[in-house]
């Protein structure tokens, strides 16, 4: 007898994916994968992810690699490849190999996104693809005394040519090859080419189809989230001897970071770095609420960290006149010392900007978000809705199941993002016997399972 499919968890998946749809829709992504991910053999699944991202209204442009194609075309013509700190030297000899490699990569991935067969994810797709001359380049030049030839940086960006065709419909389409204004054709890091058209357009995410399995700590385990010092700084801290991916891999994470960092700084305010190992990394990274790879963002999460001692006289100046409007339930300074590890800040130049605390009830497995302020001057960034996500991120870590948080002013505030109104008689055991009847702070709850 043939088994009923059960379809509750894929309804129940398409349903908590919706504010994802609907936030990415008309949003602007740089996408980058290697040359290795054209040569899998599961390539076309992530073509059809890239083609279903621009049926969900996503304005794509894509930046692919052509590392083992050059190596390929450069074997078959006799060339020997050499390579200083990692780039690679290309000579004149080589720079036809190159281009031909690079071409070829360019047309098959042209081709995959052309594909409309029935019965396929590309079915009635109908994508267009732009590439053109978008780049321009310059020499990388002579360092070290090492003369890199035609190998290039890039140099500027056609912002507004690729903006038309995004405008249009159209996703773009971008080699690792620049164009000087001499005519000349520069071989480029295709994570430069990716990081600086991200920049040019204030992309909204850029993302890093990794090779490896991920950005991962020293025993494996994978690093949702980095601020730029930690990006950096990850060779350093988990990297160097690391025994869960070899030493090219070490190379190309730290470089897919600093890449990453760069682009932070220059205005992209998501770096998402994905593994193509994982089936479905981009969808599960872009429309499921803890993703699939690492964040890597300068933004608010810069400054953002968990607070100390010092930070007691900074948190009582923001919440001081919250709490004389009644939004917030005074705090002394020496509860403040208890309770200070509970607490994340936002530091901006100095000052504390924001802050958020977070309380356990490990019996109910259920928690608090307390003390949520933010400075007037920055209450129109994004901040709050930031370092709530933040916290959440951090009961989750905790295996928090439910979240309360208790308000007199910002309820409708509380339900845009996500929660809904309880009673005080649902709150977990410790907080109930501490509540204030005669202050009738609205009860919230939301759900983190």
């Amino acid at each position: 007898m043939d088994k009923t499919p059960d379809i509750s968890e894929h309804v129940e998946w398409f349903r908590n994916s919706a504010p994802y749809i609907h936030a990415h829709r008309g949003k602007t992504v740089v996408v980058l994968f290697g040359g290795e991910a054209v040569e899998n053999e599961c390539f076309h699944h992530l073509i059809n992810d890239i083609a279903l991202l621009g049926s969900l209204g996503v304005r794509l442009v894509l930046v692919h690699g052509a590392r083992p194609q050059i190596e390929r075309q450069l074997e078959t013509l006799d060339i020997d490849s050499e390579f200083a700190d990692g780039l690679r030297i290309t000579t004149a000899d080589a720079m036809p190999g190159v281009e031909q490699a690079a071409g070829q990569v360019r047309m098959i991935i042209e081709s995959k996104l052309s594909m409309g067969l029935p019965n396929t994810p590309m079915a009635h797709a109908s994508v267009r693809v732009v590439s053109g001359n978008f780049v321009t380049a310059r020499p990388y030049g002579v360092r070290g005394g090492v003369d890199y030839c035609q190998t290039g940086n890039v140099r500027s960006v056609d912002a507004e040519a690729i903006e038309q065709h995004l405008n249009q419909g159209n996703m773009v389409l971008a080699s690792p090859i620049g164009y000087s204004p001499t005519g000349e054709i520069f071989n480029l890091r295709a994570e430069d080419v990716a990081t600086d058209i991200a920049i040019a357009l204030h992309a909204d995410k850029l993302i890093f189809v990794m090779e490896t399995i991920g950005v991962i700590n020293g025993e494996g385990g994978l690093l949702r989230q980095l601020n730029l010092p930690q990006a950096e700084q990850w060779y350093k801290n988990h990297g160097q001897g690391n025994k869960q991916i070899n030493e090219q891999e070490v190379r190309d994470t730290q470089s897919h970071l600093d890449n990453a960092a760069h682009a932070c700084r220059g205005g992209v305010r998501r770096v998402h770095l994905v593994s193509r190992n994982i089936d479905g990394s981009l969808l599960l990274e872009l429309y499921t609420r803890d993703g699939i790879g690492t964040l890597v963002t300068a933004d608010n999460y810069e400054g953002l960290r968990t607070a100390t001692i010092d930070d007691i006289g900074g948190i009582l100046e923001l919440i001081m006149p919250l709490e004389q409007l009644g939004a917030l339930v005074k705090r002394s300074r020496e509860q403040l010392e208890l309770d200070i590890h509970n607490f994340t800040v936002i530091e901006r130049d100095g000052m504390i900007i924001a802050c958020a605390a977070l309380f356990c009830f490990e019996a109910e497995k259920a928690c608090e978000l307390a003390c949520l302020a933010v400075h007037p001057d920055y209450q129109q960034h994004g901040r709050g809705n930031e370092l709530m996500q933040h916290i959440e991120w951090q009961a989750r870590k905790q295996h928090m199941e439910e979240m309360y948080t208790l308000t007199t002013q910002t309820m409708h505030w509380f339900i845009e993002r996500g929660f809904s109104e309880s009673s005080p008689e649902d709150l977990p055991m410790k907080k109930k016997e501490l509540y204030n009847y005669q202050r009738k702070s609205k009860v919230l709850r939301k759900r983190l399972g």
